[in-house]
C-alpha cells in the first residue's frame, strides 16, 4: 500500500480544488480519460456488470433486453464509482492516498462530477426501457449506492445499501421478461448475502484510514478480523444460498465449489490486510456465476 502523506484540514480544502494542477497535467488532457476509467472503480464495476449479463443469459432475455439491462447496470456501476471517489475525496487527501486518481492529479473533481451525473441520468431510461416496474427496482439499488457513498458509509448500516443493491439486481434482471416474475427467493438471498460479503471485504484494506477521517460503518466498529471473518461467513452463506436453494439441482460443480469455497475464504479471513479478502471474493462470486448458469438453465 502506498505511503499516506497526512494533511492538514487547510492544505486539504486547497488541494481539493486544485487536484490537476498538483501534477501540472493540462485542461483537457487525454489522461482525463485514463483517470476517470481509474476512478469509476473498474474491478467491482466491471464484476457486478458481468454479473447482470449471466443473470440476463440465464434467465432467457432476448438480445435487445439483455443489451438494455446490461448497459443499465453499467451506467449505474460507473455513476456510482464515480461519486465514491468524488465523495471521498477530502478524506483520501487528508490521509495521502496516492492510488486515487483524484489525489495523484490525473484526473479533475469537476471531470469526476460531471462523469457521475452523466452515467446517473443515462442510467435512468435505460433502467426505464425494461418496464416500469424493472426500472423502478434497478433505480432503487442505485439510490441505495448513492445513499451508501453520501451518508450510510458512516453509519451502522453500512452493510444495507449493498444487500439492497445486490439484492435486487436479479429482480431489474426478471422484471424484465414477459409477465414480469419476480425472482426465487433464494437467489435474492444469495445475491444480497454476496452484496455485504463484498462490503465488508472491500473496505478491510481501509479501516485504519476510515477511522482516522471519521468513517465509523460496521466494518470499522467491529475491527479488520471480525469483520474479515463476517465477509467469509456472508459470501459461503451466499454459494450455500445457490447450491441450496433450487429444488433437485444440486450438482456435483456446486458440491466441489462448497468444498473449495470454504477452505480459501477461511484462509483469507486469517490474512484480513491487504486486498486478500476482496480478491478471494471476487474469485469464488466468478465461480458462483458459472453455478447461476448451471442452476437457471432450463
Amino acid at each position: 500500500m502506498p505511503a499516506r502523506t497526512p494533511q492538514t484540514p487547510e492544505t486539504t480544502a486547497s488541494a481539493e480544488t486544485n487536484v490537476p494542477a498538483r501534477t501540472g497535467l493540462p485542461a483537457g488532457s487525454t489522461n482525463t480519460v485514463t483517470g476517470l476509467l481509474a476512478a469509476c472503480h473498474p474491478l467491482p464495476a466491471a464484476a457486478v456488470t458481468l454479473f447482470s449479463v449471466a443473470l440476463t443469459a440465464a434467465a432467457g432475455r432476448g438480445l435487445p433486453g439483455a443489451a438494455v439491462t446490461v448497459a443499465a447496470v453499467a451506467a449505474g456501476q460507473l455513476s456510482v464509482g464515480w461519486c465514491n471517489d468524488r465523495a471521498d475525496l477530502r478524506r483520501d487527501l487528508a490521509t495521502g492516498r496516492r492510488d486515487k486518481p483524484l489525489v495523484a492529479g490525473t484526473v479533475s473533481a469537476a471531470a469526476v462530477t460531471r462523469a457521475a451525473a452523466v452515467a446517473l441520468l443515462l442510467c435512468v431510461p435505460l433502467s426505464l426501457a425494461g418496464g416500469l416496474l424493472a426500472g423502478a427496482v434497478h433505480l432503487v439499488g442505485v439510490a441505495a449506492a448513492w445513499a451508501y457513498n453520501l451518508r450510510l458509509k458512516s453509519t451502522a448500516a453500512s452493510w444495507a445499501p449493498y444487500a439492497l443493491a445486490f439484492g435486487l439486481l436479479p429482480a431489474f434482471v426478471t422484471l424484465g421478461l414477459p409477465g414480469a416474475p419476480w425472482p426465487p427467493p433464494w437467489l435474492t438471498a444469495a445475491a444480497a448475502l454476496l452484496g455485504a460479503g463484498a462490503h465488508f471485504a472491500n473496505v478491510l484494506p481501509d479501516i485504519e484510514d476510515d477511522l482516522a477521517t471519521g468513517v465509523v460503518g460496521l466494518p470499522q466498529r467491529l475491527g479488520v478480523r471480525r469483520s474479515a471473518a463476517l465477509a467469509a461467513l456472508l459470501v459461503l452463506g451466499s454459494t450455500a444460498a445457490l447450491i441450496a436453494g433450487p429444488p433437485g439441482r444440486v450438482t456435483a460443480y456446486g458440491g466441489g465449489l462448497l468444498a473449495a469455497t470454504a477452505p480459501a475464504l477461511l484462509l483469507a479471513a486469517r490474512r484480513p490486510t491487504g486486498r486478500l479478502p476482496f480478491l478471494t471474493i471476487m474469485a469464488v462470486a466468478a465461480a458462483d456465476v458459472v453455478l447461476l448458469l448451471f442452476e437457471l438453465r432450463p
